[in-house]
């Protein structure tokens, strides 16, 4: 885990350890500032001259200005690590995430994902800020001050080992307990996450069915829950800084104490009081290193239960991956699929797709029509290998999906996914995710075969028209007609559109059918829960629970296939056959 995390650091090495060398040099100046403070005391006790006072003032004021310029240049060599680090560190999760299939994120879940480069990348960032500089500092700290007690009072400075362990035993329980309610933090604020992410994108239907209620009550319930975890690990985590209190006011009593009767006893020769400044002052940062280190180890505790999940992403292989020697070249429209079967995970107790023997010639147009549930949308996902088939195998173009190129192959399959997705931007840089070198001319050709260019002149600012996060400032037929141009510009050899006209009125769909028909070399996979959609395709192939139920023309399943029958009469007692 930390090989995979220490990867991310790369061009901000220097900064990683140019940190640690400037802590270095300000815990060594600030450790010799009390010794000399200490000289500069007994000699005034001692009676010395004016010029020996200023020369001491000098020392230490260099010195001070000295550890000041080491602390701030640690700090910002600190910030610029620590900063990088969670940069590169969010880049990899991302471009990780970005070739993931959707088996992938299927596994880890959405709002697990935000969670992860988000909060537990925040988490690792200030660990590792810590880890570089303050996990630096404080043993350094320790270890000078001990070595300058014992160089000033090995006697005194025995007062150190009583109460350390006392520390060390109290940190180590709290760290013990802790670490699990940090393991199960997190998932909480997947949880949390989940309920927000769901909250925000269905918020239309949350309001048309005036459910604020129960989404607020369902918020609190997660937060609470969250809350709950927090107040129990801050609650044994509080005990951190009482301990500290106890064994630094505990140090101090004893070092005063013993320190004062050697001055007593020894009449200030052997030990006075400059030296029991400087030991009083030696016992505060040797304690407040200990302090400071229970708060790494607090830090770390919590990080390390991000980190684990951070590598989690980065450690796992997407399930799709190109091929060696990958073919880079898509013969023709045609696609096959041999005797397919399909599971959305390894242990379902059930395939969702069976047996599944298809042959599409290049340049049909195909409908596809079945029940919900009938596993439509999971049948064309396998044609661009969104997954990968568990049994049998696909072809397009006479090959294996899994012998090509993804790109090459995913360029010519576009597909217009069930849930239309349009992205932040204008019009015209939305579709240009079809093809990105498109001319102004294509994409308004596109949106005219798509029925989209009429209501695009309407705007105000035609295809430079602002579209909001998700599309939420065009209507359900519009995103679709858009999303359909979208697949449009593109130059697929298959063109898949998965219920993607459900939003337009039939008038609409008739244009764009008759639209789509024009592309003579295209193939053409309709997925649609109107008959009328699907009527006048080359073949009509009928799917129920996961296989393929008949093949036949719109004539040929009317004439004598009961499920047809029955679809066809009670969508057409609703006057449909005009579409």
């Amino acid at each position: 885990m930390i090989k995979k995390l220490a990867s991310c650091i790369r061009e901000y090495k220097k900064d990683s350890i140019l940190t640690p060398v400037f802590v270095a040099l300000e815990v060594v100046l600030e450790c010799i500032i009390p010794y000399v403070i200490a000289l500069l005391v007994n000699n005034i006790q001692r009676g010395c001259e004016l010029g020996v006072i200023v020369k001491y003032g000098l020392v230490v004021f260099v010195m001070a200005c000295l550890s000041l310029l080491c602390g701030a240049l640690s700090g910002y060599f600190c910030a610029r690590a620590s900063s990088g680090f969670a940069k590169n560190l969010r880049k990899d999760l991302f471009y990780k995430v970005q070739g993931f299939s959707f088996a992938n994120i299927d596994k880890f879940s959405t709002s697990s994902l935000v969670t992860r480069l988000t909060t537990d990348v925040t988490n690792v960032q200030n660990a590792y800020m810590m880890i570089i500089r303050i996990a630096v500092r404080c043993p350094f700290m320790l270890i000078f001050a001990l070595v300058m007690s014992v160089l000033m009072s090995p006697s005194l400075a025995m007062t150190y080992l009583f109460i350390v362990p006392v520390l060390a035993i109290g940190l180590g329980l709290m760290i013990k307990i802790s670490m699990p309610i940090f393991n199960r933090l997190f998932k909480k604020y997947d949880a949390l996450n989940e309920s927000v992410q769901e909250n925000v994108n269905g918020i239309r239907v949350v309001k048309a069915y005036v459910r604020e209620d129960y989404e607020i009550n369902k918020f609190n319930e997660a937060s609470q829950e969250l809350k709950r975890s927090f107040t129990r690990v801050e609650k044994i985590l509080a005990f951190n800084s009482p301990l500290m209190q106890f064994c630094m006011y505990v140090t101090m009593t004893a070092v005063s104490l013993f320190g004062a009767g050697m001055i007593i006893r020894s009449g200030g020769s052997a030990f006075n009081v400059g030296d029991l400044s400087s030991m009083i002052t030696y016992s505060m940062q040797i304690l407040m290193s200990l302090m400071m280190i229970s708060m790494i180890f607090v830090r770390v505790t919590m990080s390390v239960a991000s980190a684990r999940r951070i590598c989690e992403v980065l450690d796992d292989e997407s399930t799709i991956k190109d091929p060696e020697n990958a073919v880079t070249d898509v013969k023709d429209g045609s696609v096959d699929f041999d005797n397919v079967s399909f599971a959305y995970s390894a242990d379902a107790e059930k395939n969702v797709l069976e047996g599944i023997d298809l042959h599409i010639k290049s340049g049909q147009t195909i409908g596809i029509i079945g029940g919900t549930g009938s596993s439509k949308s999971s049948l064309i996902q396998l044609i661009p290998r969104l997954y990968d088939v568990t049994g049998g195998s696909v072809k397009v173009g006479g090959r294996d999906v899994r012998e090509y190129d993804i790109k090459t192959l995913r360029d010519q399959v576009a597909v217009v996914l069930q849930k239309n997705v349009l992205f932040s931007g204008t019009i015209k840089e939305n579709l240009r995710w079809g093809d990105e070198n498109a001319t102004d001319e294509e994409i308004r050709h596109a949106c005219q075969l798509a029925q989209a260019d009429d209501f695009i002149q309407t705007f105000p600012k035609g295809y430079d028209t602002y579209i909001e996060q998700g599309g939420t400032n065009v209507s359900g037929g519009q995103k679709q007609r858009l999303c359909i141009a979208r697949a449009l510009i593109g130059k697929a050899k298959i063109l898949i559109f998965d219920d993607s006209t459900s939003a337009v009125d039939t008038a609409t769909e008739k244009k764009i059918r008759e639209a789509l028909a024009a592309r003579k070399n295209v193939t053409k996979i309709i997925i649609a829960q109107r008959v009328t959609s699907v009527m006048n395709t080359d073949q009509i192939i009928i799917l129920d629970d996961g296989k393929v139920h008949r093949i036949g023309t719109h004539a040929e399943l009317l004439a004598d296939d009961p499920i047809y029958q029955e679809i066809y009469a009670s969508q057409m007692k609703g006057g449909d056959e005009n579409g």
